[in-house]
C-alpha cells in the first residue's frame, strides 16, 4: 500500500506569530482519515516569528522530537534543561508522568522553522527524560542516518517506542534503500526538495505511507532532505 499525503492537503494554522501545517489531526484541525500512522501521532511544520513562541505548557505520555530546519529554537523545561537548538540538532523529550516546557524563537530578528514530532510511547507513567544530539549535513548526505531509536544505537537519541527515525540528504544519482522487516510499515516525510519514493514523486511537505512493502527506496532526488519513520504496524 502506497498512500500519498500532499503538502497542500495538510491542516493549517496561522496566529500571526505562528504559521503551522499539520500532517495529522492536531489542535483545531480534525480529520478522521488522518489521526496518525501506527504510533506516529504528530508531524507539525512550525514557523515561529522572531522573539515569539510557545509559553510554558504541560504534556504527558508522549515522545516529543524536535528537528530544526532553520533558525534557533530555545527550549526550557521543568526538568531543568535549557538549550538553543539549530539546524542538525535533534531533541527528544519524554513527557512520561508529566513535564512542563516552553519553546521560543531565540532570535529577535529571524524566524525559526522546525518540525515537531510526537510518537506514542510503549508504556505510560514513566519518569520524564530529555536528550539532544547533533547530526551535521555530512552525516546525512547520501545515506540514511539513524537519528532516533528505541535503544539509542549508532549515536541516535533514544525513545520509548519500537520505532526508528532516519534522516537523509539526497541529490542527483543518490539511490537509497531501507529494508522493512515483517510486521513493519514506513512513513516518509519530505522536508524539502524533490525525491521519488517507491516510484512516487514527492516534493517538500509531501509524505508517503507505506504498508505491506518489503523496502523503501529513495531515488531521482533534487536537493532533497527526507525523514523516514520505520514503525510497528
Amino acid at each position: 500500500m502506497l498512500d500519498v499525503r500532499k503538502s497542500n492537503e495538510r491542516g493549517a494554522a496561522s496566529f500571526g506569530w505562528l504559521k503551522s501545517r499539520h500532517t495529522f489531526s492536531f489542535g483545531h484541525y480534525y480529520d478522521p482519515k488522518h489521526m496518525g500512522f501506527g504510533p506516529l501521532r504528530v508531524i507539525n511544520e512550525d514557523n515561529v516569528a522572531p522573539g515569539r513562541g510557545f509559553d510554558s505548557h504541560g504534556h504527558r505520555d508522549m515522545e516529543i522530537i524536535s528537528y530544526v530546519l532553520d533558525g534557533a529554537l530555545e527550549h526550557k523545561d521543568s526538568m531543568g534543561n535549557g538549550s538553543v537548538l539549530r539546524y542538525g540538532d535533534v531533541q527528544r523529550m519524554s513527557a512520561g508522568s508529566g513535564v512542563v516546557h516552553s519553546e521560543y524563537n531565540h532570535s529577535k530578528t529571524e524566524g525559526v522553522h522546525f518540525l515537531q514530532i510526537w510518537i506514542e510511547p510503549d508504556s505510560v507513567g514513566a519518569a520524564p527524560g530529555y536528550e539532544e544530539k547533533h547530526f551535521d549535513a555530512a552525516s546525512k548526505a547520501g545515506r540514511l542516518r539513524l537519528i532516533a531509536s528505541s535503544d539509542g544505537r549508532d549515536g541516535s537519541v533514544s525513545m520509548r517506542q519500537d520505532a526508528e527515525i532516519y534522516a537523509a540528504i539526497v541529490d542527483g544519482d543518490d539511490a537509497l534503500t531501507h529494508a522493512l522487516r515483517a510486521g513493519r510499515q514506513a512513513y516518509v516525510h519530505v522536508v524539502r526538495g524533490r525525491v521519488t519514493v517507491n516510484g512516487v514523486e514527492l516534493a517538500g511537505g509531501d509524505a508517503l505511507k507505506l504498508a505491506d512493502e518489503q523496502a523503501v527506496t529513495l531515488a531521482r532526488a533534487e536537493a532533497a532532505e527526507v525523514l523516514l519513520f520505520d514503525l510497528p504496524q
